[in-house]
């Protein structure tokens, strides 16, 4: 499979009332419950769908060059600034309309695409892998609890 190009947000997997994961897509997470925010709060419930649009919004960039761009979107209004923080030597990289938030490393592994999660820990006082399998039995791409389709 050619893995470099986009891969779009496909789904978010969220813990359900019976404590089992389930996938959301983009529009059943926008309009589900907010658990761990006060739903009266005007403010708080504005700031979580600002970024649960971003998260819904988000893409995976895949480059030839071997590093993979965690990519999301930036409001209009707020490009310039990041614009002028790139020209004063600032460290992200953008696209249009988008920022990457994250760049990390990929590879072929026997036919598999790995990537470095950045995910630190340690298992049985030995430090784990901070790389990843990245394609679930779907065939989605699959960061922490993210899953993208190729464009």
């Amino acid at each position: 499979m050619n893995y470099i190009g986009k891969w779009r947000f496909h789904s978010i997997g969220v813990i359900n009332e019976s404590g089992e994961l389930i996938y959301l897509n983009a529009e059943e997470y926008l309009n589900s419950p907010m658990p761990y925010i006060d739903e009266t709060d005007e403010d708080a419930v504005a700031n979580e769908m600002r970024e649960r649009k971003q998260i819904t919004s988000s893409l995976i960039e895949i480059c030839d060059n071997g590093k993979l761009l965690m990519l999301i979107p930036i409001p209009k209004e707020e490009y310039e600034s990041y614009l002028a923080e790139l020209e004063s030597g600032g460290e992200k990289e953008l696209r249009p309309g988008m920022i990457c938030m994250r760049c990390s490393a990929w590879e072929e592994r026997n036919g598999e695409l790995w990537f470095d999660s950045g995910i630190e820990g340690e298992a049985f006082g030995e430090d784990t892998d901070t790389w990843a399998k990245a394609m679930d039995e779907n065939g989605l791409f699959t960061f922490m609890t993210m899953r993208y389709e190729k464009e």
